[in-house]
């Protein structure tokens, strides 16, 4: 216990899935978590959680379009008037649909680029700002295999995840070349049983070949992870267990490193 005691850490997407999972866990370990969301019912509902479990003062909710820079500084602002500084970031909020590159129009493709490729620029942008204050920190961007592999179904998705990567890499590279105490990694799950996934098949396109096979239970447990597989990891990489990794792209596949659907 008290892996990241006395830190503080703002997670997007925490209203629900892998966001909330790593919200819990952070708080269980000693953080004061900051939940992000645009869902604000169910979001206020995980913080009051982990406030009833871990103290009045563990977490706070704020509604937060990780799309908008005026979002991002309000934010900022608020976790440092109530905790004191950010030490932890969990670019974790995204979207995902359907879509070849056949498929895809522009409006779908600017549309996940704005979240998922914006957003995250916008988080590590004003986040590194925050840890200088702070004199260090970690940032977590949730990128995904799609992100390295050939996934033909979520061209826009792969395209923004592909982004992801490499802006952690960029950042990376750049605390070390000026000597920040700031790291920057990314984690690449193959997939993961939350809502947004397990319920993507409801919306696919008859006949369209899908990359969650239909949920077919084996290969739900063979390809796809829990939120708490995710949020471990999360946890190692905000914590001073893991000082020494930066720039790094972990995969959480089992073993799935490509696949072409």
């Amino acid at each position: 216990m008290g892996r990241v005691q006395g830190k503080v850490a703002i997670v997007t997407g925490a209203a629900s899935g892998v966001g909330a999972e790593d919200a819990r866990l952070l708080a269980r370990e000693g953080a004061k978590v900051v939940l992000t969301d645009i869902n604000e019912e169910a979001g206020r509902a995980v913080a009051q959680e982990i406030c009833s479990q871990n103290g009045s003062d563990a977490a706070l909710f704020l509604k937060h379009d990780i799309a908008s820079e005026e979002d991002w500084k309000r934010v900022i602002a608020a976790t440092e008037e109530r905790f004191g500084g950010l030490d932890v970031l969990v670019n974790n909020a995204a979207i995902l649909l359907y879509g070849n590159i056949e498929d895809t129009d522009y409006a779908t493709w600017q549309k996940i680029q704005r979240v998922n490729s914006d957003g995250y620029f916008l988080g590590c942008h004003y986040g590194l700002a925050a840890m200088k204050r702070r004199g260090a920190g970690s940032i977590v961007n949730m990128s995904s295999m799609a992100g390295i592999g050939g996934v033909s179904s979520f061209c826009a998705y792969s395209a923004s995840k592909g982004a992801v990567a490499a802006l952690t890499r960029s950042i990376a590279a750049h605390c070390r070349m000026n000597l920040y105490k700031i790291r920057c990694n990314s984690i690449h799950p193959d997939g993961i049983a939350t809502p947004m996934v397990t319920g993507l098949h409801q919306t696919m396109p008859k006949g369209k070949h899908s990359a969650v096979r239909m949920m077919d239970p084996k290969q739900m447990q063979a390809r796809f992870a829990q939120p708490i597989d995710i949020a471990n990891l999360v946890l190692f990489l905000a914590s001073d267990e893991s000082r020494f990794i930066n720039g790094a792209e972990l995969r959480i596949d089992n073993g799935y490193l490509m696949w072409a659907d």
